[in-house]
């Protein structure tokens, strides 16, 4: 039987782990294919051609060789673009970081094209390197995420109050940027946290995991 032919595709890697003592699991998000998994084998010997290559968040144009027998494709060449360092540089970046990880890996299915989710989160580490992580970023995060599943809120029926809902409404529709610009009230941001919150477990079932840890801003 002939060998299956290399694809290629362009990600960003949400998670690994171990699959051997040698090899490594990558699960990637990719527009094209969706949610991806790959097998880096030997990606875990010292002198791997895989070595700085595959780390969490890490954007990279890599191919690889489909399985016949499950979703664990194997990982052939790398090649990273970018690799997100100032997220390694401040523990609550990388927990949001994280958290967008969980959040999209809770609600999408492998292996189905995913342009939208991928060009957020894209846009979504981007704005973590650049400026200080808040909690505006991640609501808009979520009601972005929601929009794509098709969950958006429907603002007259949600119990905010008029001034908290014209800012959630904006953090949905707006950017990344103009979200971080918005100047929220403490008691606005209890208000939409709770309401996400809420909202979350209704529709998901369950909140993704490290929402606390991603909402954990300190003010100075």
């Amino acid at each position: 039987m002939n060998r299956m032919a290399t694809e290629a595709a362009s990600g960003i890697i949400l998670r690994t782990q171990p699959l051997t003592e040698t090899s490594l699991i990558v699960q990637w998000l990719t527009a094209d294919f969706g949610r991806l998994t790959t097998v880096a084998k030997g990606a875990r010997r010292a002198k791997s051609p895989f070595l700085g290559k595959l780390d969490l968040f890490y954007e990279a144009a890599f191919s690889f060789s489909r399985s016949r027998k499950s979703e664990l494709h194997s990982l052939r060449e790398v090649s990273v673009r970018q690799m997100h360092l100032e997220l390694r540089a401040d523990l609550l970046k990388l927990q949001q970081a994280a958290y967008g990880a969980a959040f999209i890996l809770q609600v999408t299915e492998s292996e189905t094209p995913l342009p939208g989710y991928f060009e957020l989160f894209q846009e979504f580490l981007k704005k973590l390197c650049r400026q200080k992580p808040s909690a505006q970023t991640i609501f808009s995060l979520e009601l972005k995420l929601l929009r794509e599943l098709g969950l958006q809120p429907d603002w007259p029926e949600t119990n905010l109050t008029a001034g908290s809902g014209k800012i959630a409404a904006h953090l949905l529709e707006k950017g990344f940027e103009a979200a971080e610009n918005l100047r929220l009230t403490g008691a606005q941001n209890d208000e939409i946290q709770r309401f996400l919150h809420g909202y979350l477990i209704f529709h998901l079932g369950r909140l993704p995991k490290g929402r606390a840890a991603a909402l954990e801003i300190v003010e100075n």
